[in-house]
């Protein structure tokens, strides 16, 4: 896969502070849209607002790699993945509506390169880790840690059970597996996740309860 590199020449430059509305909008295409947020500023990047492209790459770039990270566990994947999904952004910028949340177009083009990296690579996948235990690197937060210092039998007890989630969650079907990672770690509700996958509301509950069902099953000897 080759190199992509984020830059003024291949993204446009601009400050990357919060952008005006410093670029003419289509007639009506803002409407009834906040000015301030991602759907009317990516409107604004349509018609050529370059600052605001480049608002919106510093507010996602990080939490892009942590998401493509959990997919493909790889760092420079992950890095290289998220630059091109920043160029398809800025690439297919006169196509966006406003339809949805700018984040669920984000993360639907993130999770097709995902899945598409996973289907090229299938056979380096079995060697692929997920820790669905580690720490969060936003929040900071350990699930299902005690606050006193784990004993060496704890320890290996909590070594042990992540491990068989990093199993069971990459032996999940890849819709299942993406919609556990957008919920866990995105805080994604049902109906963002039906959107970046193209499911109904109640199809996109279907397949996380058969996904966390499928978990509890496969864990229950460690819950």
């Amino acid at each position: 896969m080759a190199t992509l590199v984020l830059d003024n020449s291949a993204l446009g430059a601009g400050a990357a502070s919060r952008p005006g509305s410093r670029a003419e909008t289509h007639a009506g295409a803002v409407g009834s849209l906040d000015p301030t947020g991602d759907a009317a500023i990516m409107l604004r990047v349509a018609a050529g607002d370059e600052s605001g492209f480049n608002y919106l790459v510093k507010k996602y770039h990080r939490s892009m790699i942590h998401f493509l990270f959990r997919m493909v566990r790889n760092q420079a994947i992950a890095e290289e993945l998220a630059q091109e999904v920043f160029l398809r952004v800025y690439r297919s910028k006169e196509s966006y509506r406003a339809e949805a949340k700018f984040t669920t177009w984000l993360y639907r083009i993130a999770t097709n390169l995902a899945v598409n990296y996973g289907r090229d690579t299938r056979h380096e996948r079995a060697a692929q880790t997920l820790y669905l235990d580690a720490t969060d690197e936003e929040t900071g937060v350990t699930p299902d840690v005690a606050d006193d210092e784990p004993t060496v039998e704890e320890r290996l007890i909590r070594e042990e059970r992540m491990a068989a989630i990093r199993t069971h969650v990459m032996a999940l079907p890849e819709r299942q597996r993406m919609a556990v990672l957008m919920h866990k770690y995105q805080g994604m509700d049902y109906r963002q996740i039906g959107e970046v996958l193209k499911l109904g509301e109640s199809a996109t509950k279907s397949l996380l309860f058969r996904a966390y069902q499928t978990l509890r099953d496969k864990l229950k000897d460690f819950v």
